[in-house]
């Protein structure tokens, strides 16, 4: 296994530190005041998010270079997703729990694990995430760049999200503030927990909803 820092991740402090709540935020681009659940543009060329207002939220659709990408909103229980333990295993991934997502700049899938310091890049065994693709086609349906497939298997769980790429850099930031000394204590773990049984509790009947 080949593991590296991500270029999202070293892009992406305001996710990873956790956010400065203690003074108004400004949108990234026009530099006016925002609301706490305003929205995210992501710029892949760079791999960065930007903070926004809901106006500035709406440039991806009048942009023909794609610079920006708007990153959902909504989020999905995939609850018929198709992983089997051998199928983890053989993606190599050192925790059970990470998020998947394509990169256009890449030109791949690239797959990221939180832990003490930030999010940590493995390099995916291409074959054994290609026959998880052919299992799972609702993955031919996410966004790239800005959809993720978050992935909790943590004290026997087996849980599968479509997610906002923000939403999972938000739990990397989480973790990171929460955790102390080798296996990070119990404050980390409590955080893990309550962030998935957060998530399990606001999907609906159709399995998706709005996370903020």
């Amino acid at each position: 296994m080949n593991e590296r820092p991500g270029r999202w991740v070293n892009r992406l402090v305001r996710f990873v530190r956790g956010l400065d709540t203690s003074a108004a935020e400004r949108c990234e681009l026009c530099s006016g005041e925002i609301a706490p659940d305003h929205p995210h543009l992501a710029e892949p060329a760079r791999g960065r998010l930007l903070c926004v207002c809901r106006s500035c939220a709406n440039l991806p659709g009048n942009r023909e270079d794609r610079r920006y990408r708007l990153v959902p909103e909504d989020a999905q229980r995939l609850d018929g997703f198709h992983l089997t333990d051998a199928d983890w295993e053989a993606l190599g991934i050192p925790i059970g729990l990470a998020f998947f997502f394509r990169s256009t700049p890449e030109g791949r899938v690239v797959a990221f694990y939180p832990g003490p310091a930030g999010a940590a890049e493995s390099l995916l065994n291409l074959g054994a995430w290609s026959k998880i693709a052919a299992g799972n086609p609702v993955l031919s349906l996410f966004e790239p760049d800005v959809e993720a497939l978050l992935v909790n298997r943590m004290k026997g769980a087996r849980d599968h999200y479509r997610m906002p790429i923000d939403k999972c850099y938000a739990l990397v930031g989480l973790i990171r503030s929460r955790w102390h000394g080798v296996s990070g204590g119990e404050a980390v773990w409590k955080a893990i927990d309550s962030f998935f049984a957060d998530l399990k509790n606001q999907h609906g009947a159709a399995g998706a909803f709005r996370y903020g």
